[in-house]
């Protein structure tokens, strides 16, 4: 069994259901969600871009999947994270915008990220504790010879790559997409995903995620709420 801890929106939001129904399926309940009609892009086709995103739920990743470590129970991780939201304040994103990252498309972060960057950063020491240590396998799923110094150092102390400075927050949508067909599919993703982007996303709360086993779609096990932060004004 592997765990994971995720920025997730609340299942109940615009956001939430779009994404559901975009990838095919809602990580809270682990039903399938009727796909959208696009004029762009088949449901048939859809599907076979979302594969992975849709067993992993929809979710922008803080601290990677991790097996926990001997002698630490899911107890001890619930109460953990229960404890480190206690003390973070809930922060806004600008808003989101439908883009690619490294060939993948994904919803990513408008605006200034410094606040999301360190919040990323915590989060990945916080919990490193708790997590057992990568198995030679786990090593190879990386792809280790493809990976920066850097990213390879992250990965071997921290259990994952992209962190601290390697870090870009995203929310996956797809697999890698093909060159002729990026411009369109990502036209389609604009249309679907158009009522939320653009808009302030609240940090609100960490998402844990489990894996029941090797290969299982993800599902959440419970949503912790961060402190109630400074609410923006609007208009």
């Amino acid at each position: 069994m592997r765990y994971a801890i995720y920025f997730a929106p609340d299942p109940v939001s615009a956001l939430a259901d779009l994404a559901a129904s975009w990838i095919g399926r809602d990580a809270q309940t682990g039903r399938p969600v009727p796909r959208p009609a696009l004029d762009a892009l088949g449901a048939d086709e859809l599907a076979g871009l979302t594969g992975p995103a849709r067993r992993y739920g929809f979710h922008a990743t803080l601290k990677a999947p991790f097996s926990l470590a001997e002698g630490v129970s899911e107890q001890d991780l619930v109460k953990a994270i229960e404890a480190f939201c206690a003390e973070r304040p809930s922060f806004h994103l600008d808003g989101l915008r439908a883009g690619t990252i490294d060939g993948f498309l994904a919803l990513l972060p408008v605006g200034d990220v410094r606040e999301l960057n360190g919040f990323a950063g915590e989060v990945v020491t916080a919990f490193d504790g708790l997590r057992a240590e990568l198995s030679e396998r786990d090593i190879e799923r990386r792809n280790p010879e493809q990976l920066s110094l850097s990213e390879l150092r992250n990965l071997m102390r921290w259990g994952y790559p992209y962190v601290f400075d390697c870090f870009r927050f995203h929310m996956t949508l797809t697999s890698r997409l093909p060159d002729k067909d990026r411009e369109r599919i990502l036209a389609a993703a604009c249309e679907h995903f158009a009522p939320v982007t653009g808009q302030p996303i609240l940090i609100d709360a960490l998402t844990l995620f489990v894996e029941p086993e090797p290969g299982a779609p993800f599902r959440i096990h419970s949503r912790t709420p961060l402190a109630p932060g400074q609410q923006r004004k609007t208009a």
